[in-house]
């Protein structure tokens, strides 16, 4: 599966987000003289381990539940190992495999997962395709073999990227490919669907206070340490640099906040940079002016499907879609190539921008 690597955001996030402090200082003087609230630490029990592509960490700040860590990392490492199309033996490879042949019949979470990535097809017109297996897996960008096919090949492919042919049953909880060339590829959602199953282990421990990075897909649980009114300071990837530089940051509680951009993977052929997120009408990366989309939700596999929905959208449509066509407190921040910054209206007021970064925010009324 082509989950997300975010690697320079995965270190940018989790340390804003540790110490709080102020993105473009990053100055950690202040902790030294704050007191951890009552019951959670300054210094959390933290484990970090490869899973899923990527470096998964999770910081856990409520005493006592150091527990709490080792059953949140199982449930990531089982869910990613039913869930990849890389290795054999998968439920979605078992479904790809009888693709035109059988049914399928899958666990609970995976029928889940499914269903909802099948919802944002749908929903988006396709603009995020469940089924844009046959695409990815062709370019394989991400990957050691990945190459520019013969627009033949892409010709063909793009015959078999019709979401509407996953056929789902309820009753016997099965899966279905109509088109025996179909491949779904969950890459764009699932890591969000793992985060916000492992963010619920963690509470059903009874934390309250703790980081979950998936390389990116990052989940704030709760208030920082430093008590309950106390917001976590989240800094955003600047994704057009390979520093892992900050171009701002957001303050946020028991959110997730989850970045795509043309940063995080890509292959260069004849001078011509292919980034890793596909347009399934075309069968070509998407060409537009986005550099990163970066959504705030209350549940990262919503973060995950709306990043992709907006680079289908572009700008200023994807502005619109995030205001008017989601829930109330879901915001949005889109990055152009030029440099340019747009907010969603909601958060107008609290995304601040690294005054020392070489970025400008944008006016929505110029936007074409």
């Amino acid at each position: 599966m082509r989950y997300k690597l975010k690697t320079l955001l995965f270190i940018v996030i989790t340390i804003v987000a540790m110490t709080g402090c102020d993105a473009k200082t990053n100055d950690t003087n202040s902790d030294s003289q704050t007191e951890p609230a009552k019951g959670l630490l300054k210094e959390p029990y933290s484990d970090e381990q490869y899973l899923l592509g990527t470096y998964v960490r999770i910081r856990v700040y409520d005493e006592n539940k150091e527990d709490a860590l080792e059953p949140a990392f199982e449930r990531i490492s089982d869910l990613g190992d039913r869930i990849t199309i890389n290795q054999k033996g998968s439920e979605i490879d078992e479904i790809n495999a009888n693709a035109g042949e059988k049914p399928v019949k899958v666990s609970d979470d995976i029928y889940h997962l499914l269903k909802v990535a099948y919802d944002y097809s749908v929903e988006s017109n396709g603009g995020f395709n469940m089924a844009i297996g046959a695409i990815t897996q062709l370019w394989r960008i991400g990957f050691d073999d990945a190459r520019k096919p013969e627009q033949a090949e892409i010709d063909e492919a793009l015959k078999h990227v019709d979401y509407r042919k996953v056929q789902f049953d309820d009753q016997n909880q099965t899966v279905y490919l109509e088109d025996k060339g179909m491949i779904i590829d969950l890459g764009a959602i699932a890591k969000g669907y793992i985060a916000d199953v492992a963010v619920k282990v963690l509470k059903d421990q009874g934390v309250t206070s703790a980081i979950v990075d998936l390389g990116g897909n990052i989940f704030v649980v709760g208030h920082s340490w430093r008590g309950k009114n106390e917001d976590w300071n989240v800094g955003i990837q600047d994704p057009n640099s390979e520093r892992g530089a900050i171009l701002g940051s957001i303050k946020e509680a028991d959110k997730t906040v989850v970045t795509s951009g043309i940063y995080e993977r890509y292959l260069n052929v004849d001078g011509h940079k292919y980034h890793h997120i596909f347009d399934s009408k075309t069968g070509y990366p998407y060409e537009n002016d986005l550099a990163s989309v970066t959504v705030i939700t209350a549940k990262s596999i919503d973060g995950d499907g709306l990043t992709t929905v907006a680079f289908d959208k572009g700008v200023k449509e994807g502005l619109e879609f995030i205001e008017n066509e989601t829930d109330p407190e879901t915001q949005a921040i889109f990055v152009t190539k030029e440099g340019v910054v747009y907010v969603t209206d909601g958060i107008t007021d609290t995304f601040k921008l690294d005054e020392s970064s070489d970025y400008k925010m944008g006016d929505r009324n110029d936007l074409q």
